[in-house]
């Protein structure tokens, strides 16, 4: 069982800067056709700072955290019996190439179901601009099978 008392622990933050041919490449990658994700002059044309992210790129710079997956060593997470369960984000501003984010990762919390054997860890994880203005939050739901 992950130690409860993790409930509220906060990693230190990392930055990602938002760069042209990445957000091209992301768009290409899930089949996005729309100027505004591909186009900087139609992106500005439609009243943005400039060549747009595709909704889902928020969850994609979780994956630029220079530590890797080490929070789920420092917490104990079986990776061989933990399944990604749920994915959710929610959206406050838009997300630019030429911006710099930071993204900050929060434990939830921490429940089981089935008499323990279902063990459920939420992650709360704030992508802001250098302002600190809030453009994501990624709800992210793991769980662990534990035996029984």
């Amino acid at each position: 069982m992950i130690d409860r008392t993790h409930i509220g622990r906060t990693w230190p933050p990392f930055e990602v800067l938002v760069e042209n041919g990445r957000l091209r490449l992301f768009a290409k990658a899930i089949g996005e056709t729309r100027p505004v994700y591909t186009d900087e002059a139609a992106a500005r044309a439609a009243g943005h700072r400039s060549l747009l992210a595709p909704p889902t790129f928020a969850f994609c710079v979780l994956a630029d955290d220079p530590h890797g997956m080490k929070y789920m060593d420092e917490l104990g997470i079986p990776l061989g019996r933990m399944l990604h369960a749920e994915q959710r984000i929610s959206y406050y501003g838009d997300i630019c190439a030429g911006d710099r984010l930071r993204v900050t990762r929060r434990l939830a919390d921490i429940y089981d179901k089935r008499g323990g054997a279902l063990e459920f860890i939420a992650f709360e994880v704030d992508v802001a601009r250098e302002s600190g203005a809030l453009v994501a939050r990624n709800h992210v739901l793991l769980v662990v099978r534990n035996s029984q």
